[in-house]
């Protein structure tokens, strides 16, 4: 299912722990897994227990646990919205809700065309940014305003 280049990926995760704490380098597992997938099937989490040598319950507890891991399919564009109350007091709801009329879904619904997904987000770490989206968990947008966030909907419809 894993690519070997994902594979190489893990290897180079794996190397950095003693031989014995393997599932240290689960959580970088499994999102070298998502980046290569776009989310965590429960044949992905399998696979990646198989290889790291842990149970599956213990990668599938990982993954459910932290927001940042798709444990089903997403769209190709994922904007997570901080809603945490120094953002919600600062934008944050005003902003989760221009996504939402303009995209034309719900919190944790993908767009009938499949290139977006709206995930409401917990802290991010940013909060004198307000309003704070991240983007396919790679990309941190600080302080979108309207004109800011349909510059960046146009930008990923790209």
């Amino acid at each position: 299912m894993l690519s070997q280049e994902t594979y190489k990926k893990i290897d180079r995760e794996l190397a950095k722990y003693p031989a014995d704490q393997r599932q240290s380098a689960v959580m970088a597992s499994l999102a070298h897994a998502q980046v290569e997938l776009g989310w965590l099937s429960p044949e992905t989490m399998q696979e990646i227990a198989d290889y790291i040598g842990m149970p599956a319950i213990a990668v599938q507890e990982v993954a459910t646990f932290y927001n940042m891991y798709n444990i089903k399919p997403v769209g190709k564009h994922k904007i997570t919205v901080c809603t945490n109350l120094p953002c919600a007091l600062s934008g944050g709801e005003r902003a989760g809700q221009r996504l939402k009329d303009k995209l034309g879904i719900d919190y944790r619904d993908t767009t009938l065309d499949g290139q977006f997904t709206l995930i409401e987000g917990e802290c991010m770490g940013a909060c004198g940014d307000a309003p704070v989206m991240l983007v396919n968990n790679h990309r941190m947008c600080s302080f979108m305003s309207d004109e800011k966030i349909d510059a960046l909907v146009e930008e990923l419809k790209k």
